[in-house]
């Protein structure tokens, strides 16, 4: 292996740092002050050219507001290992949808939401517009019924 390629797993855990972080909306620079470390440093560690120790990435989970092993996660039925680290052919599809730009406006915006009522109808509402997306019914559009405003 060589020495200037990162390692997959380092490499999956600073995607999955950096996707916090920007889902946070922190940026490089503040979580580097938070954890005492350059942001250049955080850049590194992001793109797994840096290893992180075990007392680091549990000072990295603490800011994020998550635990160390959200870090290593992959999916529910399987352990990490190095297959399928990959991040472009098997990754998950909402963890790609929250890397792009809109993704994480849109999770952003609906996470500020505090109404359960108005977060289910804008559910029903995107769940309606895909299926017309696919198909030419769009009368289930015209079902959805907005609560109430107060």
């Amino acid at each position: 292996m060589n020495v200037k390629t990162p390692n997959a797993i380092d490499s999956y855990v600073g995607a999955r740092i950096r996707t916090r972080r920007q889902l946070l909306g922190m940026s490089q620079e503040r979580l580097a002050e938070q954890i005492g470390v350059t942001f250049q440093q955080v850049q590194k560690y992001e793109k797994g050219i840096n290893r992180i120790g075990a007392s680091r990435l549990q000072r990295i989970a603490e800011v994020l507001h998550t635990s160390p092993s959200f870090f290593f996660e992959q999916n529910e039925s399987q352990p990490l290992s190095l297959q399928g680290l990959a991040l472009a052919d098997n990754a998950d599809p909402v963890a790609e949808f929250l890397r792009t730009k809109e993704g994480l406006v849109l999770n952003r915006a609906f996470l500020k939401i505090a109404d359960p009522d108005i977060r289910e109808t804008i559910i029903a509402l995107v769940k309606a517009m895909a299926q017309a997306e696919s198909g030419p019914d769009l009368s289930s559009i015209a079902n959805i019924t907005r609560p109430p405003l107060e």
